[in-house]
């Protein structure tokens, strides 16, 4: 008020003041004196008060009543001129607060006369406002009246009054409240004490009221009491009143002065009291009405709702909620529930506009919202009135779709709808929006054929209403199409950022105080950590309670929200809202997720996601994929059920894409449309900004994003970006220009989102690998069975995933290569492929990042990398396999320097390939491994280097491709060079290495357990090296055995020297014989069958044509080896303790050789044999080093004789030769022993030997094509070993052994020959020669024969068995061997051609035999044992077979030379059987000689039809010779001789001679065959014995009868056959020789008769005698012969018989002396 204060001011006042009064009594000076005088009066009065005071405004307010009297007066004339003339002093008084109370009563007064006379009525108003607005004199009566005055004014004639009143009105009302609160601005330092309101008796709560607040406490409860239409208490004087202008009074009130009715309890009574049940009661016609339900059948009329009151409540409403709903809580709960009830669909239409916008109100105000929520939605039996709000708001804008705006065509006006149909437009024009032109610019929401506009009602997060603000209208406006629904629309959208806002500010100032006071308790310089304590949990309970109110928020609003949002965002057809529904469901999803509420989180992420998809299409993916999170699609709101509304097929966008749905089955194409493109982007930037609150959702993200991806036709490139197609990929996809330009940007944001990841935490990125995962499974489950493109999204994005996280790799590692390994199995060979692109690139990516710490240091990391790497090894896809190679080879090339510890696991990927994994892997996987043998061995652990040998052999063992695996067999063999030239380094490392091991594995107490155990490592690693070449040498294909053998021996010879001496114990047991023993099982168990050519242009050789003779190779070169390493190494083996058991082993390993079917291994068998036999002495070469025998023990060179007296053997052999020597000394090695064990192995060779031999030559049971019959070579070569072998064996060989050895000998003689070898074997017919093993054998039996020759006596005891064995020889020249039952097998084919080989064959060596037999004989005819054992006999016994035969011998010379040979062992053997008569030795030697020259003499054989006469004659010659041994050796020694023998010899020469030939032969032929010769010899002989008279012993005597009985007899035979000859012969002459014999038979009985008469007659047996003349008749009878000859011989035979002619009694007598 400065400037009325100021001298100027109040000089001018009292100036105009003084002008005032002059200018009123000028204008009264006629009409109205008093006025006048009053005036003037006045003009003194003011002189006065300024001349006597200093004070002049307060002197002059406290005269004011008088001052203020004169104008008072000039109103009262009612003069218009006056009035305005005084109104305006009184104003300027008032203007300067010069008026007292006092005054201003008597100005309220004069006013009020003024208004009652309806004068100056704005004037009025002016005045009283300006009374009022100036000072605050005018209080209670005074100032109700001025109020009432104003309010009366309001209600004239006047519309201009009127407007001009209600605004006074409104500005008084202000007035007195603004009073008020200064009023309270000044009191507000004294404290009071609050009385208690009693009761509810206005009257009473005043007087605690000061005075402002007093007349504001009136004025408000008349206020109430006039719009309830009620008297009012204090404005008295009120004529009438509206109660649309008091609602707007009370709302202005309610919202300029909440602060009164906040502060102080007796307001706050009246609005509960009085505000809230008006309104309440107000509201009821709206509540009651229903559209269309107005029917006369209702009972009572409905009032109906009335727009300008309606709307005045909301508005009031609107307010008390906003400002007082902490006084109101229960009221308010009704008031929302009232405006929740507005909405419904039965209400006016412009009804539910103004809730709209009423809600609207609320939804801008997010800490309101959140107060309702904490008064009723968490409370527990409260309206969920938050929620209500929501879901209403959702139920609406459904109902604005699905329920047309119908209602009396006053209220609801059509032409705003497009549809002149009706009010449903049909579905048959969904079309529409593409036609019409204009219409597709309009933005609007569509669904179902409902088209609603959107228009732009208010600014964002403003709520700006229209219908709210009508209050100049009575009638309820029309709602234009489409206002509710964009009012609604803002609602949602304020209402979510609103809350959103909110609560994430909140959040974030949490999470920040969280912080500083963790950081506050953690600091050490407080020294109050109690309070910190303090302050720290009050923090957090307060956190609980507000994330409380936060989650309630959420949980009560996402249902109503989500399906509201799902609905529009389904119809909208404008750009930009349909980016704010998506912005808004991203806000929602968002907050859900930090809150950590996983079902709306998910529910509204679905959402978008199902926007981002084609129609219907969503369902399949999102269905499955959410099945547990929304498992019902429907969200139950109070009663009301909200479904989820799915969008509509009929969607109008444009379609900006065409493509292939990802699907197991093809199912045609789907469309994307702009509105799918844009929701993908908002889901792009959800998972890009929020991708840390995701958590499970990322699978649904991921799984939409993957099957948009596919429809869009985007694949992955290198790296896991993607990329769009190529056209040629889908031919279905179409894409318009304006997606072609958004591909990349998408492909963009794809990869940034996936790059983001790494600022992810871990739990997130956990789950966004999760999710990815399991995505990829989907896809993988998808792909099964076809042959389709598969999606490739997920393991792409798990790729880009795990590049961008290569800092923290070892967090997602496992899961992520875990998932890639399944990945890379999966039977789609395009998926496999990026499984294994995707592993291999991290793989490489990890090793090559800069880790820290670096990889070298961290060991455990470098494993972890590598160890996808191996577990790819177990999946059998043979182009995984490739990529999981190439990328070795990659790091080998890379970072092969500095693999380290990863080695093992490189190698064992290398290792891992399997043989029937193709050529090109094994190729692949062999150039790594060359790459490592010449680059790498050097740089790697040398513990790897077993790994590498074993990895090498492996190769060695594939059989794709036989080069490689010769290939290997040659790195195999650089390998052992790199050990022998860095050996003292390699095994200081792995010395080093094993002591560590060992350590460890003691104080783990576990035992350390690797190969050949205990060798020292590097002779393990050797060992190692030898056992891969030894599985090589077993390897099915002949040439890699065969190259792996000849490694083997070599790098044995070459650098076995480098071995501990110990450790040729194992090289010789676990190598060396363990290989011996696989190479013998698979030669006796392979296939015989035939291989046909290898490849068709590879000719195979008849000796390797079938597996059976290529393991044969392998066997020959196998033993062969082994055998020349004891030989070379016999000074290293040894002095171990076992090498008898090893020699034993070893000569099991020839045996079993030696006897398998097969000629080759057989033979080569043998020639091992021979090797290590000739091992007699073997001496050190000066250059070998020495190996460090525990002594040194010079082998000696021969055993000599070491069998003591009775020791017919040195050792009974029951055990093996290892345990005797164990009984020695088991600690070193025998050192006396010596001797002995070299005598212990001959005899193991021998007993060897013998098995060999006598398996061998067994002959088998059966036969058939394919019998195995040992071959000549063999059989030499087994038999040529028995002589070294018996020099060494011979002290101990006795006869058991002779018999063994007899048995093979003759078993291996009996051998056949096949007929294909004969030619090469046997010689040709004109040749009598031996054959080699013929050769062989007898040589073996010299070496024998000539042994016991010097040996001592008790060796001689063999002779007899040797002369068996011979024996046995000498029979084959006429009765060959019998093979089993080889030759009465008749084959049709056969192989053996029999009759060539028995007739060549054995006669040469019979006859050989025989010679040898004869020798020997003359040599050992004396022996004793020779003539114990009847050797003799057994030579003729043998002699006779072929004798007897004699032409039917095989061969002539057989019998011709057992003839020489008989006659040969006679000459020597009679003398000596004559000596030993008495002694009986020889008994049974004479009836076998007596058969044989009985079967000889007078064989049954015929002589061969072309013999000739020579022959003949020679050959008798030969028979003479015989019988000339009997008469000189025989029976000169009758005495010496048994009876019986000299009876048969007699008896056969008697037959000898008579020619006994049968008649059946022609004469010539008779001629030729007779034997004169031999028979006048026979004769002869008989007759010299029977003419002997030097009878000496009674023996002689006894011969001599013999001869004469046998003379006798055959005399008398001849003469009989000869009469009965003639007597048949006729006329015919007698053949030639018959006549011959009876001639000298007729000679000889003269001669007899003669010689007996001379002879003494004691000497003639009187049987003599008597046969003598018994031969008389027959003579007699010979008398009619016709020969001439034979008569003159008969004459002379029968002279002599004249003797005999005596009387009878002394013929008796005689007879009898």
């Amino acid at each position: 008020m400065s400037g009325t204060n100021s001298p100027e001011a109040v000089k001018k006042l009292l100036e105009n003041m003084q002008s005032d009064l002059r200018a009123l009594s000028l204008e009264c000076k006629k009409k109205f004196p008093p006025v006048k005088e009053a005036a003037e009066s006045g003009i003194i009065k003011v002189k006065t008060i300024a001349a006597r005071n200093t004070e002049i405004l307060a002197a002059l307010k406290e005269n004011s009543s008088e001052v203020v009297q004169p104008f008072l007066m000039g109103c009262g004339t009612k003069e218009p001129k006056i009035t305005q003339l005084c109104l305006a002093a009184i104003q300027r008084l008032m203007s300067h607060e010069v008026v007292s109370e006092t005054a201003a009563g008597n100005i309220i007064n004069m006013l009020w006369q003024l208004m009652e006379n309806s004068l100056e009525e704005l004037k009025l108003l002016q005045t009283v406002l300006v009374l009022l607005t100036t000072n605050t004199v005018v209080h209670d009566e005074a100032l109700s009246k001025a109020i009432v005055l104003c309010f009366r004014l309001h209600f004239t004639k006047d519309n201009i009054t009127n407007n001009t009143a209600a605004a006074t009105v409104r500005q008084v009302v202000t007035v007195v409240f603004e009073r008020m609160v200064a009023e309270d601005e000044h009191h507000k330092d004294i404290v009071e004490q609050p009385v208690l309101v009693q009761g509810n008796s206005n009257r009473r709560s005043v007087s605690t009221l000061k005075p402002c607040a007093k007349d504001a406490y009136m004025l408000f409860q008349d206020l109430c009491q006039l719009v309830n239409a009620d008297a009012p208490y204090w404005l008295v004087g009120m004529t009438e009143m509206t109660r649309t202008f008091g609602l707007e009074l009370l709302e202005s009130v309610l919202n300029d002065f909440p602060q009164v009715f906040l502060q102080h309890q007796e307001f706050s009574f009246l609005l509960k009291e009085r505000v809230c049940p008006l309104v309440i009661k107000l509201f009821s016609p709206n509540i009651k009405f229903r559209q269309g339900s107005n029917t006369s059948s209702s009972p009572a009329p409905v009032e109906k709702p009335y727009f300008p009151i309606c709307m005045r409540l909301l508005r009031v409403v609107s307010v008390l909620i906003k400002q007082f709903y902490s006084l109101l809580v229960t009221e308010c709960e009704i008031f929302l529930s009232l405006l929740v009830k507005f909405l419904d669909a039965d209400k006016p239409q412009w009804l539910r506009a103004v809730a709209v916008e009423s809600i609207h109100r609320l939804c801008v105000q997010p800490q309101l919202l959140r107060s309702f929520c904490q008064s009723y939605d968490m409370k527990q039996h409260s309206t969920k009135v938050f929620r209500d709000i929501v879901n209403a708001l959702g139920s609406f804008i459904q109902s604005l779709f699905l329920v047309p705006p119908t209602g009396n065509p006053a209220t609801t006006n059509q032409a705003g709808n497009n549809n002149s149909g009706g009010p449903v437009s049909a579905p048959a024009n969904t079309g529409m929006v593409g036609i019409g032109g204009g219409v597709t610019l309009l933005p609007a929401f569509e669904y179902r054929g409902t088209w609603i506009p959107i228009l732009t009602v208010t600014v964002q997060g403003s709520a700006k209403a229209t219908y709210l603000e009508m209050l100049d209208k009575v009638e309820p406006p029309t709602i234009p199409e489409g206002y509710a629904m964009s009012v609604a629309f803002h609602c949602l959208l304020d209402l979510v950022r609103g809350i959103t806002s909110m609560i994430e500010g909140e959040l974030g100032e949490a999470e920040t105080e969280c912080q500083m006071t963790t950081e506050g308790a953690s600091s050490p310089t407080q020294s109050s950590e109690e309070q910190d304590r303090q302050s720290a949990s009050d923090q957090m309970d307060k956190e609980i309670v507000s994330r409380a109110v936060w989650e309630e928020m959420v949980n009560a609003c996402w249902c109503g929200l989500l399906a509201a949002l799902s609905l529009l965002l389904d119809a909208s057809t404008d750009e930009a809202a349909t980016e704010n529904i998506l912005k808004a469901e991203l806000t929602m999803a968002a907050l859900c997720g930090r809150l950590g509420l996983v079902t709306s989180r998910d529910a509204f992420i679905t959402a978008i996601c199902k926007g981002s998809l084609p129609p219907h299409y969503a369902l399949t993916v999102l269905n499955t994929t959410t099945a547990a999170t929304l498992s019902n699609k429907s969200y139950s709101i109070q009663g009301q059920s909200v479904m989820m509304i799915s969008p509509s097929s009929e969607s109008h966008q444009q379609v900006v894409a065409v493509g292939q749905p990802l699907a197991v089955q093809p199912q045609g194409t789907v469309m994307l449309t702009s509105k799918n493109i844009q929701c993908m982007r908002t889901l792009l930037n959800l998972a890009h900004c929020h991708g840390a609150v995701l958590g499970t959702s990322w699978q649904l993200v991921l799984a939409t994003l993957q099957h948009l991806v596919w429809i869009l036709g985007l694949k992955p490139s290198s790296g896991g970006a993607l990329k769009p197609g190529r056209a040629v990929e889908g031919p279905s996809t179409v894409l318009t220009t304006a997606v072609m330009t958004d591909l990349p940007v998408i492909s963009n944001i794809l990869s940034r989102l996936f790059e983001s990841s790494q600022y992810l935490d871990d739990v997130s990125l956990h789950h966004l690998i999760n999710a990815l995962c399991s995505l990829s499974l989907e896809a993988m489950d998808m792909a099964y069975g076809n042959n389709k493109e598969p999606s490739l999204f997920a393991v792409a994005k798990l790729l880009e995933t795990g590049l961008v996280n290569m800092h923290r790799i070892e967090i997602l590692w496992r899961p992520l290569t875990g998932h890639l390994l399944e990945v890379c199995q999966h039977p789609n060979s395009r998926m496999r492929e990026w499984g294994a692109e995707a592993l291999t690139s991290l793989i490489k990516a990890g090793l090559t990042f800069s880790h820290d710490p670096p990889l070298s240091q961290n060991q455990r990391l470098q494993l972890l990398l590598l160890n996808p790497l191996k577990e790819m090894s177990n999946i059998n896809h043979p182009d995984i396999r490739l990529k999981q190679l190439e990328c070795v080879l990659q790091i080998l090339q890379s970072q092969g320097d500095s693999l380290g510890p990863g080695w093992p696991l490189v190698l064992g990927v290398m290792g891992a390939i399997r043989n029937d994994q193709g050529e090109s892997l094994i190729r692949t996987a062999f150039q790594c491994l060359q790459l490592v043998v010449t680059d790498f061995l050097p740089t790697m652990p040398c513990s790897c280097l077993q790994i590498v040998v074993d990895v090498a052999g492996s190769f060695g063992l594939h059989n794709q491709e036989l080069n490689i695996s010769l290939t290997s067999i040659g790195l195999l063999w650089n390998i052992s060079d790199y050990f022998f030239q860095r050996g003292e380094v390699i095994e200081k490392e792995l010395n080093k290495e094993e002591a560590a091991q060992q350590k460890h594995a003691e104080e783990k107490g576990v035992v350390l357990n690797r190969p050949f155990h205990p060798a020292p490592p590097f002779d393990c690693l050797w060992l190692c090296l030898y056992a891969k070449l030894g599985e090589l040498c077993v390897d099915p294909r002949p040439a890699v055995r065969k190259s792996a053998g000849q490694t083997l021996f070599s790098t044995i010879g070459a650098h076995g020297t480098l071995l501990q001496h110990s450790t040729w114990h194992t090289v010789i047991w676990k190598v060396l014989f363990h290989l011996l023993d696989r190479v013998r099982e698979s030669s006796t168990t392979a296939d015989k069958e035939k291989i046909e050519s290898g490849g068709g242009n590879i000719l195979i050789h008849h000796s390797r044509d079938t597996a059976e003779k290529q393991w044969a190779e392998t066997w020959v070169l196998t033993l062969a080896g082994v055998a020349r390493i004891f030989n070379t190494r016999r000074y290293l083996l040894q002095p171990l303790g076992d090498f008898s058991r090893a020699w034993d082993v070893l000569l099991d390993h020839i045996q079993s050789a030696a006897l398998s079917k097969n000629n080759e291994v057989s033979l080569a068998a043998l020639k091992s044999f021979q090797e290590i036999l000739q091992i007699v002495s073997p001496v050190r070469d000066s250059d070998k080093p020495e190996t460090p025998p525990v002594v040194n023990v010079p082998v000696p060179v021969l055993i000599g004789s070491i069998s003591g007296p009775g020791m017919s053997r040195p050792f009974v052999r029951t055990d093996s030769i290892g345990e005797r020597l164990g009984r020695y000394n088991s600690s070193e090695p025998p050192v006396v022993t010596d001797e002995l064990e070299d005598l212990n192995l001959w005899w193991a060779a021998w007993n060897t030997w013998y098995r060999i031999g006598s398996e061998s030559t067994k002959p088998p049971i059966t036969f058939d094509k394919l019998t195995f019959i040992p071959s000549q070579p063999f059989l030499t070569a087994l038999i040529q070993i028995f002589p070294a072998l018996y020099q060494h064996i011979k002290t101990g060989f006795n006869m058991d052994d002779l018999q063994k050895l007899g048995v093979i000998l003759h078993s291996a003689v009996s051998v056949p020959i096949s007929s294909d070898a004969s030619p090469f074997i046997l010689p040709s017919y004109t040749e009598a020669v031996l054959t080699s093993l013929q050769e062989a054998v007898l040589t073996a039996l010299d070496v024998l024969q000539k042994a016991i020759c010097v040996g001592p006596e008790n060796m001689q005891i063999m002779y007899p068995a040797i002369f068996d064995q011979l024996l046995a020889f000498v029979e084959f020249s006429c009765k060959p061997p019998q093979y089993g039952q080889l030759e009465t097998k008749h084959i049709a084919n056969a192989k053996y051609n029999q009759a060539e080989w028995v007739a060549l064959n054995y006669v040469p060596f019979a006859e050989r035999s025989l010679e040898v037999v004869v020798d020997l004989y003359q040599k050992t005819a004396c022996h004793k044992a020779v003539v114990n054992e009847k050797v003799l006999q057994n030579i003729i016994k043998t002699l006779r077979v072929p004798l007897s035969l004699k032409y039917s011998c095989p061969s002539e010379s057989t019998w011709k030379l057992a003839v020489s040979s008989l006659l040969k062992v006679l000459s020597i053997g009679l003398p000596v059987a004559r000596q030993h008569a008495s002694s009986g030795k020889f008994d049974s030697m004479w009836p076998e000689l007596a058969n044989t020259f009985e079967d000889f003499l007078f064989t049954k054989s015929i002589p061969p039809d072309n013999l000739s006469i020579q022959e003949f004659q020679r050959n008798e010659s030969i028979d003479v010779e015989v019988v000339q041994l009997i008469s000189t050796e025989i029976l000169p020694y009758a005495n010496f001789i048994p009876k019986e023998f000299v009876g048969q010899i007699m008896t056969m020469l008697n037959k000898g001679s008579i020619h006994s030939q049968s008649s059946s032969f022609t004469e010539a032929e008779i001629d030729i065959r007779l034997r004169e010769e031999f028979s006048k010899m026979c004769f002869e002989t008989l007759l010299q014995f029977s003419f002997s008279n030097k009878v000496t012993t009674p023996q002689e005597g006894y011969i001599s009868r013999m001869a004469l009985s046998v003379l006798l007899k055959r005399s008398q035979d001849v003469l009989h056959r000869y009469i009965e000859d003639e007597r048949l012969s006729g006329k015919c002459p007698l053949p030639r020789q018959q006549v011959t014999e009876i001639i000298f038979v007729l000679k000889a009985v003269s001669t007899l008769i003669d010689s007996l008469k001379k002879t003494q007659p004691e000497n003639v047996d009187g049987n003599t005698w008597a046969q003598v003349i018994a031969l008389y008749p027959t003579l007699v009878e010979c008398i009619t012969c016709s020969s001439s000859e034979v008569c003159s011989a008969l004459k002379e035979a029968l002279v002599p018989f004249k003797d005999f002619m005596q009387p009878p009694a002394s013929k008796v007598q005689n007879g009898e002396s």
